[in-house]
Parts: structure tokens; C-alpha cells; sequence
């Protein structure tokens, strides 16, 4: 039988969620372990519950932006991109290696926001 990675921590953090589902701190690790365990779907869809739970975190909307390129949804990556770094975020280092957005590396609206907001490409 082959073990899905992260199987017990999904189904802990769910039933979790499933008695409070406003409880941030397992979402953001149940997305987390989506993500991990392939299920980019699911993890973006937890990513955009936890933007609108908490609408002013930079983290939040980073992590969005993360699932969004995932999806092969560059525009609105990059475009929540962009509000993660209005609202502060600033891990510029992580973001220019994060393998999650390496898909993002040659687009133009990317390099642009790169740009726009300063951040040096290495």
C-alpha cells in the first residue's frame, strides 16, 4: 500500500478545521501540507480562505500569490504578488528562490514587479 505524503497531517488539520474553521494556524499548515502532498487545488483554495480570514497579512497573501502560480495562473499571481509587498512583505531573498514561483522567473509582468519594487535579481 503506498503511504500519499502528509495523509495523517491533512486528515489531523481537517478535523481540525472541520470544528473551527476559522482557526488559522492549521490552515496555513493544512495548506502548506496540500501543497506538499500535490493537492495544489485544495491548497489554494485554503490560501484564499485564510486571505479573506486575514485580509492584512502580507504572509497570507504571499502564500496565495504561491498557489495561484501553481495553478498557472501567472497574472493573478504576480497581481497578488503585488499586494503581498503593499502590505509589507518582504522575504525578497526566499521569493527569488522559492520554487514555487519559479515558474514566474521569465515573465515580464514579474521581472516588472521585481523592478518596480526595488528587488534585486541575483
Amino acid at each position: 500500500m503506498k503511504k500519499i505524503k502528509h495523509s495523517f497531517e491533512i486528515a489531523f488539520c481537517e478535523s481540525i478545521v472541520q470544528r473551527d474553521p476559522e482557526y488559522l494556524e492549521v490552515l496555513e499548515m493544512l495548506a502548506n501540507f496540500y501543497t506538499e502532498a500535490g493537492h495544489i487545488a485544495e491548497g489554494l483554495e485554503v490560501d484564499e480562505k485564510i486571505v479573506r480570514l486575514a485580509p492584512a497579512n502580507p504572509t497570507a497573501h504571499y502564500n496565495l500569490a504561491c498557489s495561484l502560480a501553481l495553478s498557472n495562473r501567472l497574472e493573478d499571481a504576480v497581481s497578488t504578488l503585488r499586494t503581498a509587498l503593499n502590505k509589507g512583505y518582504s522575504e525578497f531573498d526566499w521569493m527569488l528562490k522559492d520554487p514555487d514561483l519559479r515558474i514566474l522567473h521569465h515573465d515580464a509582468n514579474f521581472r516588472n514587479l521585481l523592478n518596480e519594487f526595488k528587488i534585486e535579481q541575483h
